[in-house]
């Protein structure tokens, strides 16, 4: 295990810290499925901002993890990447 990873592993001792990197890891999960999915459909970021009814801006933020997403706007790129949704909340 590398200093960094024992690092990690002693910060999450700290529940606030905890709970700020559990909420990171799931921003970063779904804005790595979203870009994954667009690419895999062969999409401009522009073109699924069309079909989403948003802008290429709003896109890229997303992407980028600057903009946090809400359920119905996660509604409304699933429908336009041809996606369904599945959240599955789990007991610590």
């Amino acid at each position: 295990m590398d200093d960094l990873q024992k690092h990690i592993n002693q910060s999450l001792k700290d529940p606030a810290f905890a709970d700020m990197w559990s909420e990171s890891e799931v921003t970063y999960e779904l804005t790595r499925q979203i870009i994954a999915l667009r690419i895999q459909r062969g999409l401009t970021q522009e073109e699924v901002a069309q079909r989403a009814g948003t802008t290429q801006s709003v896109i890229a933020r997303i992407e980028s993890g600057e903009q946090n997403i809400s359920i119905k706007t996660l509604s409304k790129l699933a429908n336009a990447l041809k996606a369904n949704i599945r959240i599955d909340l789990q007991p610590r």
